[in-house]
């Protein structure tokens, strides 16, 4: 068994920065856990600290049961990939693969046949002659992971290590890592900043911000269900829209700067504490695949803006528009370039490839209320149950 749980784990460096706070978490046997967030939110800070590589301030780390706060990295039984790989220039890929295994002079039978199986799975078996110069970012990537695999550890440890590829071979080894964990049953902690990575691949997706932990779920719960304002913004792409609103008399219509949204009796049955936000502000979040091009038979309701620019990516259109309403902007959420390129009243829709629709248009959009999502003004927090 390798479930590992962190308990109260914090580290503060001098000065008292603290680079993460309090974090309690448990990643379950064979899990395949992410860790995201923005720079310096404090993923790669708790992996070290589980790989042994930063002390921990306090609280206790357990790895298998086992509290190994005082172990070495080596005593932890873990494996780590990097984001440069660090493989061996001088050396073949099989030296490289079973380099960790020679060390520990195992038989040259057994650390052959080791090899051997790693490359077979990893699909290197035809390259197990050359030197890593020879070899593509793909390949020199898995050469990393073979590495890791032949020491068969309890746990695995990823640190960015798709993030030297280009776009189309990031996909692609997305997939080839989750096959590999998938098929050796390795407990994997992952750490991207990509939140798009994150959902694609983590059974679970742990979401920090500043060194705490603001949401551990399934990603399609974080997608649905965010706990705050700062996971709504940060999980998804295009980002969701998040504007200022008001709550009319008994939550039956929201109003959107000057347009007003009827609210079905069935949103406020999912989400009763919105009822005691009557004649109060909220933050409203609207996804943008849940606004859609307004067809002739279309009823319920609607949002209506203009059209500034229309992006086309072949099956979908992005459709982007201003309203006059307040868009807000999660602290953190975004970088500064970013957030200072967001305009107030600006928001995203992705509709239908053949829709007919061009800039300078003012466009009705069809809104989904049923997967509008709610947070309080003063707290972020989601207005639900």
């Amino acid at each position: 068994m390798a479930e590992i749980v962190l308990d109260r784990v914090s580290k503060v460096y001098s000065g008292g920065v603290k680079g993460v706070n309090d974090l309690s978490l448990e990643i379950s046997d064979g899990e395949f856990m992410v860790l995201v967030g923005p720079s310096g939110c404090g993923k790669t800070t708790a992996l070290r600290m589980v790989a042994g590589l930063e002390d921990i301030t306090s609280g206790i780390l357990r790895i298998g049961g086992k509290e190994v706060n005082d172990e070495t990295p080596k005593e932890r039984d873990i494996a780590m990939v990097f984001q440069n790989y660090a493989l061996y220039p001088h050396m073949t890929v099989a030296e490289n693969i079973g380099f960790a295994l020679k060390l520990r002079k195992l038989p040259k039978d057994q650390l052959r046949a080791k090899v051997n199986e790693a490359a077979e799975i990893l699909g290197l078996t035809d390259w197990l002659d050359r030197k890593p110069g020879q070899l593509s970012g793909g390949q020199r990537q898995r050469v990393a992971m073979g590495r890791a695999i032949v020491r068969e550890p309890s746990v695995f440890l990823m640190d960015e290590p798709l993030s030297n590829l280009d776009a189309k071979l990031r996909v692609q080894m997305r997939a080839e890592v989750q096959r590999i964990q998938r098929r050796i049953g390795v407990t994997t902690i992952y750490v991207t900043h990509d939140q798009v990575e994150a959902m694609t691949m983590g059974d679970r997706v742990t979401v920090l911000r500043e060194g705490v932990l603001q949401q551990v779920d399934t990603p399609q719960v974080l997608y649905d269900n965010p706990d705050n304002i700062f996971v709504a913004a940060f999980i998804g792409s295009p980002a969701q829209n998040l504007y200022d609103a008001t709550v009319c008399e008994g939550a039956r219509s929201i109003k959107l700067g000057s347009q007003d949204i009827e609210l079905p009796e069935s949103v406020v049955l999912k989400r009763p504490a919105l009822r005691a936000y009557a004649g109060k502000d909220v933050i409203v979040g609207m996804r943008p695949e849940h606004l859609h091009a307004e067809s002739p038979e279309a009823t319920g309701p609607k949002l209506v803006g203009d059209v500034e620019l229309v992006e086309s990516l072949g099956s979908e259109l992005v459709v982007h528009f201003t309203i006059d309403a307040h868009r807000v902007i999660a602290e953190g959420a975004f970088d500064k370039d970013e957030a200072a390129a967001v305009r107030s009243g600006e928001g995203v829709a992705r509709v239908e490839a053949k829709t007919p629709v061009k800039p300078g248009d003012k466009m009705t959009f069809s809104v989904d209320v049923e997967d509008m999502q709610f947070f309080d003004t003063e707290t972020g927090l989601a207005i639900r149950g």
